[in-house]
C-alpha cells in the first residue's frame, strides 16, 4: 500500500476530502443531486517554520481539522436547513425584509452596494461564529476528555495515595468515557449515516492507495478500516496520554488539572507522529501497535451503499488525480521490479557457473522461486492499472489432432 497523503471525514450526507492544501466537500442534496465545493486552506505552518517540525506540527494539525471540519459541516447542514425553510416560506420572506431595510436606510447607495454590503456582514459574522465553534469545540473536548477524568479520580485520592496508581485509574476512567461516547452517539440515527460515509471515505482512499481504479465496484469491497483515521487518533491522545502524565508530578486538584490542559497541545503532537507514521510504513510492531484504533473504527465506521460511495468518489476527484497517481505507482513499480530481476539473473547465472558438474536438485531453488513470484505478480487483478500483456495465441484442437495422426502413421510404419 502506497500512501497518496488524501485525508478526509464525514459530513451531514456527504464527504469531504483533503488534499495538500486543497479540499472539497461532496454533498447529495435532498433532490438526490451532488453538489462539490473546493477550497482552499493555507495552513499555519507556511508562516511560521517551527510548526512543520515533528511534534510540533501535530499540534497544528488538530487545530486546522477543527477550523475546516466546522466549515464543511455547516456547508453540509446549509442544503438541508434551506430545505426547511422553503417549505415554510420564512428564509424568502426574511431576505426580501433585510433588502428592504437596507434600500430606505440607504437611498442613494446602488443596489450593488447594498448586495456587497449585506456579503461583507454575513462573511464577518459567519467567520466570529466559526472561531466561537472552534473555540467551544475544543472546550467541550478538554473538559469531557481531561478535567472529567481528573474529577473523578480525585474522588478515590484519600484512599489511593500512590501517584502511579492514581494516574493509571484517572487514564482508565479516560478511556471508558471516551468509548462510551462514541457508543453512544453510534446509536443515534443521523450519526448512523455520517459512520456510513465516513465508511465510504476510508474505503475510497484505500482503493486509491491499494492501485485499484477508483470505481463503485473496486470501492464496495474495500476495507472500511484506515490506520490513519481520526478514531485512531483520538484513542492514541488517551493512551499516551497515561504515559506523559505519569511522568509529572503529583500535586493538588488545581495543579492535576492545569497540567492536563497544558499538556494536550504535546499529547496531540506525538499521537500524530505515530499515527502518520503508522499510515506510511507497514511493518510488524506498527501494525501491532494500531490493531486497538483499527477495533475502535468499528463503531465509527459502518458499510455505505453505492449512492454514498459515489459522493466520495466525486469528492476525491476533486482534489486528487488518482489516475496519475496509480500510472506513477505502477511505472515504480516495474522499475523496482526489473531491478530486481536483473539482480536475480546475475545471481542465478553466477550460480549456474559455479554448479556447473553438480546435479540437479530436485527441489526449485531459492532464485527460481524469486523468478516465478515475479512471474506471479503479472497476473494481478485486472482492476489494476498495468501494462498489457499479450496473450499467447492458443493452438487449436484441428493442429492438434493432424499431430496425433502424424505420430500414429510415424509408429505404424
Amino acid at each position: 500500500m502506497k500512501p497518496s497523503g488524501v485525508g478526509g471525514m464525514a459530513v451531514m450526507e456527504g464527504v469531504m476530502m483533503k488534499n495538500q492544501n486543497d479540499y472539497a466537500v461532496a454533498v447529495r442534496k435532498p433532490n438526490n443531486e451532488i453538489v462539490v465545493s473546493k477550497s482552499t486552506h493555507k495552513n499555519f505552518s507556511d508562516k511560521v517554520k517551527l510548526f512543520k517540525l515533528p511534534v510540533f506540527r501535530g499540534m497544528l494539525v488538530f487545530i486546522d481539522s477543527l477550523l475546516i471540519g466546522i466549515k464543511v459541516l455547516n456547508f453540509s447542514a446549509s442544503f438541508f436547513d434551506d430545505e426547511e425553510e422553503d417549505k415554510g416560506g420564512k428564509k424568502v420572506k426574511n431576505q426580501k425584509k433585510q433588502s428592504s431595510d437596507k434600500v430606505k436606510n440607504k437611498k442613494q447607495a446602488t443596489q450593488t452596494d447594498v448586495v456587497e454590503e449585506i456579503e461583507l456582514d454575513s462573511q464577518k459574522s459567519n467567520a466570529l461564529l466559526m472561531a466561537l465553534a472552534v473555540i467551544l469545540s475544543i472546550g467541550l473536548s478538554v473538559a469531557l476528555f481531561m478535567v472529567l477524568p481528573v474529577l473523578i479520580s480525585g474522588i478515590f485520592a484519600k484512599l489511593i495515595t500512590h501517584h502511579y496508581v492514581l494516574t493509571l485509574l484517572e487514564s482508565i476512567i479516560r478511556l471508558v468515557i471516551f468509548i462510551g461516547y462514541v457508543t453512544a452517539a453510534s446509536q443515534m440515527k443521523d450519526i448512523k449515516r455520517v459512520f456510513m460515509y465516513h465508511g465510504a471515505e476510508h474505503k475510497t482512499i484505500n482503493c486509491i492507495e491499494n492501485g485499484f481504479e477508483l470505481t463503485i465496484e473496486n470501492v464496495r469491497w474495500q476495507s472500511k478500516e484506515n490506520k490513519r483515521c481520526g478514531t485512531s487518533f483520538m484513542l492514541f491522545v488517551m493512551v499516551i496520554s497515561l504515559f506523559v502524565f505519569i511522568f509529572i508530578p503529583t500535586g493538588n486538584l488545581a495543579w492535576r488539572i492545569l497540567t492536563r490542559v497544558l499538556l494536550i497541545p504535546v499529547i496531540s503532537g506525538i499521537s500524530y507522529e505515530f499515527i502518520r507514521l503508522a499510515g506510511r510504513k507497514d511493518n510488524l510492531v506498527l501494525n501491532i501497535l494500531s490493531k486497538p484504533g483499527l477495533w475502535m473504527q468499528a463503531l465509527t465506521t459502518k458499510e455505505p451503499d453505492d449512492a454514498m460511495i459515489e459522493v466520495a468518489i466525486k469528492s476525491v476527484e476533486a482534489v486528487f488525480d488518482w489516475q496519475e497517481f496509480l500510472v506513477e505507482d505502477s511505472e515504480t513499480s516495474n522499475k523496482e521490479g526489473v531491478f530486481e530481476m536483473e539482480e536475480i539473473t546475475a545471481e542465478f547465472a553466477a550460480s549456474e557457473e559455479d554448479e556447473e558438474e553438480a546435479p540437479v536438485p530436485k527441489t526449485k531453488s531459492r532464485s527460481s522461486k524469486k523468478l516465478a513470484s515475479q512471474e506471479a505478480e503479472v497476473t494481478e487483478s485486472p482492476a489494476k492499472i498495468k501494462k498489457p500483456v499479450q496473450p499467447a495465441k492458443p493452438s487449436s484442437f484441428d493442429d492438434d489432432d493432424d499431430d496425433i495422426l502424424k505420430a500414429l502413421d510415424k509408429y505404424l510404419d
